[in-house]
């Protein structure tokens, strides 16, 4: 069976190290912390474990900001994430109208004495609060939704949590993507517009509709709102919407389109390193397939070839190279093991061959007795043959003709399997059947589950009518021969 391509690309993150001192360094998450150790045993909270108002002009004063209302919510949402994340614990009062109190939590010793591990963890505690922070109902004019008893008419919010929460992280979702296109060439900023039509323009849609466009800068208006949340917990470098563009304040611009050059204008967004970690853990939690270069070291070759096989090159290259790494028994074992995971007659081995292949090229020289020790073997003689022949080794046997043969099968059925680039595999295609007179009067008698596949597909490929005719003949005497 092949190999099951996961649904990301991998993504390169930071070290542990790295991603715990940006995580310390977010904004939000330093007035928390400062906060919290300014949090003492006359500091009184209310039944919800929010500052009292009266705090908080002290609390805004020590986080250097002013005291004013913009301060006021400032400390007041740095208190919150506080709470939220185990720096500070509070105490609800035992009777209703009372005041509780707060004091230095657990998790605020663990930030000086704990891991990076700890303090990613505290952090990512963090993102889940400004994450349901930034997909709360906007509430206009709350006084309407109390009614005379004091309660609060939820249905009138016409708010579904769930869809906000999935929307957003579907933004989120398809910015990391961008950001992993190209093999990590997209981590430029994202114009806001792009982002936002990516979630509402149908895909099969050409000239979006006026009532699509309108709904893309509804929705560009709601993620500014959004990012300029998430930009101080540090996932995000975000350049919010030129407020010029407002038709009137709080209504969306007028056009979500406009000249190339003013395109910045609009709203620019960019995931940080801390940010493609947060959202590949939302990811995971969430049970999406989203790898990372590093989570095969450690684990069995068999494993590594499968896991890497429709990874990007400079990712499989990045894996092997962990991989080789961490292998404690030497290159020479490191070798054998990849060999032995290479072989089978099931439908990935021609993948995990060639995969196996570029693998050993990664592991030097020093791989080439365990090389040696499978010059015999009808699967894996003829890599093992080529790389002698790349590392310059002596006394390279010649192959025999049914080997050279089963390996161009081989060969071409794992690129098949790699849908790799078109005018890549048509050159491979004929370069292998050039190397050899008569190829397709003896390529079709080849042992191979995927003869006829890959016969059939020359047949398609082949620039060459006369061969390409030549191929599918082969193709049907290998399926005749099959009994297929």
């Amino acid at each position: 069976m092949s190999a099951e391509r996961p649904s990301l690309p991998p993504v390169r993150l930071n070290s542990e190290a790295e991603l715990a001192r940006d995580a310390l360094a977010a904004p939000l998450f330093v007035r928390a912390v400062r906060l919290a150790r300014w949090a003492g045993p006359v500091t009184r909270v209310g039944a919800g474990g929010e500052l009292l108002e009266a705090h908080l002009p002290a609390a805004a004063e020590h986080l250097g900001l002013p005291a004013d209302e913009d301060g006021a919510a400032y400390a007041s949402e740095a208190w919150r994430l506080a709470v939220d994340t185990g720096l500070i614990d509070v105490t609800d009062p035992e009777e209703e109208d009372a005041e509780g109190t707060a004091s230095a939590g657990e998790n605020l010793g663990l930030l000086t004495g704990g891991s990076p591990q700890d303090v990613l963890s505290i952090w990512l505690d963090g993102l889940d609060a400004v994450h349901a922070d930034a997909t709360a109902p906007v509430l206009d004019d709350f006084a309407d939704l109390v009614g005379e008893d004091g309660s609060i008419d939820f249905d009138a919010l016409d708010w579904d949590p769930e869809a906000e929460a999935e929307f957003l992280d579907g933004v989120l979702g398809n910015l990391y993507l961008l950001t992993l296109a190209d093999n990590g060439a997209g981590e430029g900023p994202v114009p806001l517009p792009a982002l936002a039509a990516s979630m509402i323009v149908p895909d099969d849609m050409g000239e979006p509709t006026d009532d699509i466009l309108e709904q893309v800068s509804e929705a560009m208006m709601r993620l500014d709102d959004q990012f300029r949340l998430l930009e101080p917990i540090g996932i995000v470098e975000y350049r919010p919407v030129d407020e010029a563009l407002m038709v009137e304040e709080g209504e969306a611009p007028d056009t979500v389109a406009g000249d190339e050059d003013d395109v910045t204008r609009y709203g620019m967004v960019k995931l940080t390193p801390l940010g493609l970690y947060g959202v590949r853990a939302r990811m995971l939690e969430a049970g999406v397939d989203a790898p990372a270069v590093g989570d095969l070291a450690g684990k069995g070759a068999d494993a590594l070839l499968d896991g890497i096989a429709h990874y990007p090159e400079s990712a499989a290259r990045a894996e092997v190279k962990l991989w080789l790494a961490g292998y404690a028994d030497g290159a020479v074992s490191a070798a054998a093991e990849l060999l032995a995971a290479a072989r089978g007659a099931d439908e990935g081995g021609p993948l995990r061959r060639l995969q196996c292949q570029q693998a050993l090229a990664l592991a030097g020289r020093e791989a080439e007795p365990a090389v040696r020790a499978v010059l015999g073997d009808q699967e894996l003689g003829g890599l093992a043959r080529v790389w002698l022949a790349e590392h310059g080794a002596a006394d390279v046997p010649a192959p025999p003709e049914d080997m050279i043969f089963w390996l161009a099968i081989d060969t071409i059925a794992a690129h098949l399997d790699a849908d790799g680039e078109l005018d890549e595999l048509q050159g491979l295609i004929e370069g292998l059947s050039a190397q050899h007179s008569g190829f397709f009067d003896e390529v079709w008698r080849v042992d191979h589950p995927a003869t006829a596949d890959v016969l059939e597909a020359m047949g398609r490929l082949h620039s060459d009518k006369k061969a390409a005719k030549d191929a599918r003949k082969a193709a049907f005497k290998a399926r005749s021969r099959a009994g297929r």
